[in-house]
């Protein structure tokens, strides 16, 4: 936890001594009450007292709960505001970290976990900042200060005191050894509540299609069963605090004036008696400040278990060290648009087998480059080397001459238009979607070059019968649009970027046969100069392409253009023949 509180500002730390400094004023306030009431009672014991004489003492006990009441509001103030600017920065730092992850870095949580993270577990490091300040300092304070106050009243009375904070103390740390590893296991439990909640909604027209409703139901009552036992028992154990907190206090009080009553009726001089009255009334009234600090820490130890935990989830984030690094400097290139792949191989963390084993190529700029080859071949693979989403275990990936490691994250980025074989669209407009991203390019983006990417991508037609057109809504996930529109406006988003090298991973398999056509027959013709690299699974996809790369179990099993490989390739002939007639792959 002071790991994570080292990353508070300079503002944030004059704003915590300032609370430090009013709560100091606040509990000196609410202590110096005590003596104004042994002044009342003195005033009460004597002969000839009037009304003004209670009074005064009275009105200063009015006043300094004000005062008292100000410096508390003063507190709470800077203490909501010290939460709220830090967990805002926090989560913005959280959200930063995970953009800055590779996939590889990803799959080390689950999206829903990640998701929990930056929510509920921020929230209980918010609200433990908020109360925290208001009570960490001041608790210790409080108790330090009200033992000061009554260490010469008394010792029966200072014993029964200190027997109390033993017993409150052995309480607290039993309910906190209790509760924490529940705690614990309640974040990773919400974790599996939000996977089963975010799956299911994710998939719900698959799961009304196979009647899975009472299949899910079972899967998230028996997440949800789970987290609400654990939270069960832990606030079971937890509500142990009010009730034994009370009878501390309770039983603390009837010692005071049970030890009280004792030393005055063992006392014989009525000034003696007078003077041990007003001292019980004002131990009384200290003790209870000593308990109440005690009880302050208490709502501490009700948070502490489950912020710790969160705490520690949050570190877990912000500790990964991304796994693919780039450099922030500028490359000078060879060329524009050009790729090659120098005997290349990768394999997965933990995997057994290279995914792509001893693979080279090179594509010249203009030229489409084509991968197939049967599921789990590699092909993804290969695509997911170019933007450099995995480091490569040999050989190297060069765009336009240049190690893809040497480049920074942005300039790479800036080379290359990716569409991934899922289309992906964000909440907004047509406009926004193909307009989408922060470089140069985009921002001189207009109206008419949006339209001519739309054309290329064959998304023009739709496009212009909404009512709308550019600033139609797209709904989250664009899921008021057709699969195959959403991989064209995903098209359209690439093509727009006016990229050097167009990276389409399996990009046309939600489209037909003639769009397929029409499409890359305009990207040939209208983005002529531009690389294509097409990992496709069609072969009326790749017929076209300058080289066709021909994967099988992660190794080449050719190379070569449409013809060459027709002629003399077993695994490409099997995969041609399957899908059309030997006269249409004539």
């Amino acid at each position: 936890m002071l790991k994570l509180f080292k990353k508070l500002n300079k503002k944030e730390y004059l704003m915590i001594l300032a609370s430090l400094i009013f709560i100091v004023v606040q509990v000196g306030l609410e202590l110096e009450i005590p003596s104004y009431m042994s002044t009342i009672t003195e005033k009460l014991e004597q002969q000839g007292t009037t009304v003004n004489q209670i009074l005064e003492p009275g009105m200063m006990m009015v006043l300094l709960s004000i005062l008292s009441a100000i410096a508390l509001i003063l507190v709470g103030y800077f203490a909501a505001h010290v939460a709220a600017g830090f967990t805002a920065r926090l989560r913005s730092e959280i959200f930063n970290k995970v953009m800055d992850y590779s996939t590889q870095d990803i799959k080390k949580f689950s999206v829903s976990s990640l998701l929990t993270r930056s929510t509920n577990d921020l929230t209980q490091l918010q609200q433990f900042i908020a109360m925290g300040l208001q009570v960490i300092i001041k608790a210790p304070i409080t108790a330090i200060w009200a033992i000061t106050k009554i260490a010469n009243k008394g010792w029966q009375w200072t014993t029964a005191t200190g027997i109390a904070v033993v017993v409150l103390i052995i309480m607290l740390s039993f309910i906190l050894l209790m509760v924490q590893p529940k705690f614990k296991k309640v974040q990773s439990l919400t974790d599996r509540l939000n996977l089963v909640t975010r799956e299911n909604l994710s998939g719900i027209r698959v799961v009304h299609a196979y009647n899975a409703e009472d299949y899910q139901n079972d899967k998230f009552n028996k997440a949800n069963k789970d987290l609400t036992e654990t939270n069960l028992f832990a606030n079971r154990v937890l509500a142990l605090m009010n009730p034994g907190m009370s009878f501390i206090s309770s039983t603390l009080t009837l010692s005071v004036y049970g030890i009280g009553a004792i030393i005055i009726n063992q006392a014989t001089a009525r000034a003696t008696r007078l003077t041990l009255f007003s001292n019980m009334i004002v131990f009384s009234s200290y003790a209870m400040q000593v308990i109440l600090g005690f009880l302050l820490l208490s709502i501490i130890f009700i948070l502490l278990p489950r912020v710790t935990v969160s705490v520690g989830r949050i570190n877990q984030v912000l500790d990964v060290e991304p796994s693919i690094s780039s450099p922030s400097k500028h490359q000078a290139t060879k060329g524009a648009g050009t790729i090659e792949f120098k005997n290349v191989s990768f394999r997965y963390p933990q995997a057994e087998a290279d995914a792509v084993h001893n693979l080279s190529f090179q594509a010249k700029q203009g030229q489409t480059i084509a991968i197939i080859g049967s599921t789990g071949s590699g092909k993804s693979s290969v695509m997911n080397l170019i933007p450099h989403l995995y480091d490569v275990t040999k050989g190297q990936v060069l765009i336009d001459g240049v190690d893809v490691k040497d480049y920074s994250t942005a300039e790479l980025n800036d080379r290359l238009g990716y569409i991934p074989q899922k289309a992906v669209l964000f909440s907004g407009s047509i406009r926004s979607n193909i307009s989408f991203g922060e470089t140069d390019k985009q921002a001189s983006q207009n109206d008419q070059d949006i339209y001519q990417a739309l054309e290329i991508a064959q998304s023009r037609d739709f496009v212009d019968q909404k009512q709308h057109k550019l600033d139609s809504e797209v709904a989250q996930h664009g899921d008021n649009f057709s699969g195959g529109q959403k991989q064209r406006l995903a098209i359209a988003r690439a093509i727009a970027r006016k990229p050097e090298i167009l990276l389409f991973d399996d990009s046309f398999s939600a489209l037909d046969y003639e769009t397929d056509r029409k499409l890359r027959g305009a990207l040939k013709t209208k983005a002529a100069q531009t690389t294509k690299v097409i990992v496709a699974q069609r072969i009326s996809t790749i017929m076209d392409a300058d080289q066709i790369i021909v994967l099988d179990n992660g190794k080449v099993a050719g190379q070569g253009t449409h013809s060459e490989l027709l002629k003399n390739n077993e695994v490409y002939q099997e995969i041609a023949y399957s899908q059309l007639s030997k006269e249409e792959l004539a």
